[in-house]
């Protein structure tokens, strides 16, 4: 007898282009984010994510994701017992959060030597998504884009020392967001670009004084398992 995963793919109709095919894309770009496959994630689940999930098998997909399945990679199903073999530890959480999109999740991922990630997305239909917040910081972006993003002090002259960078090595903005907390607090700029930034761009954008964290989102670069 078929099942919802004999039809999963990235885009298709009904409840499962969001309850699995998107929250595998949600795990995915988590992954690509944190930079590898973590070793430790704990999933809140929200809205119809913690009430019908589970018969969708989005806990199934999310993790498939983080572990770079793609949405139709017929494993998908056996996520759990894979997880379990592959030594990554998991927790699932059913909890409402506040002025969420139905389809949330929200991941803290680790890993022994990596910086934690805590990421909040939702799955918005036909197996597309949007990442809402990094470590707490409201984003709000479609990881269907190289997509840089820039934690820092919220001070003037970052944003001009980040674009110049940027402009020194060819790469071209597409977009640019920026966020933050409070005035003269923490905050992130999210900059989706035309083109791989090189790694040690990447690096020199870290050592400025006053950036906190820069990640990178190279939608064609693999991560490590």
């Amino acid at each position: 007898m078929a099942n919802i995963f004999d039809i999963l793919g990235p885009v298709m109709v009904g409840p499962s282009s969001s309850h699995t095919a998107g929250a595998v894309r949600i795990g995915l770009i988590s992954r690509k984010l944190f930079g590898r496959t973590p070793q430790k994630v704990t999933i809140i689940l929200s809205g119809s994510f913690a009430a019908t999930g589970a018969g969708h098998g989005t806990d199934r997909a999310l993790l498939a994701g983080l572990m770079g399945m793609e949405p139709d990679d017929m494993r998908i199903p056996n996520s759990f017992e894979i997880a379990k073999e592959q030594g990554m530890e998991y927790t699932f959480i059913r909890k409402e959060l506040r002025d969420a999109h139905p389809n949330t999740c929200k991941m803290l991922l680790e890993a022994d030597g990596y910086e934690n990630l805590d990421i909040q997305a939702c799955s918005i239909g036909g197996g597309r998504i949007m990442v809402n917040q990094i470590d707490n910081i409201d984003v709000n972006f479609n990881a269907e884009s190289n997509t840089l993003i820039v934690h820092n002090e919220d001070k003037p002259g970052h944003v001009a020392q980040v674009t110049a960078i940027l402009n020194q090595i060819k790469i071209n903005i597409a977009t640019m967001q920026l966020y933050r907390d409070k005035r003269g607090g923490y905050a992130v700029m999210v900059l989706e670009v035309d083109s791989t930034i090189p790694n040690q761009a990447i690096e020199w954008l870290r050592s400025l004084e006053g950036i906190i964290k820069v990640t990178f989102l190279d939608l064609n670069k693999e991560v490590e398992s």
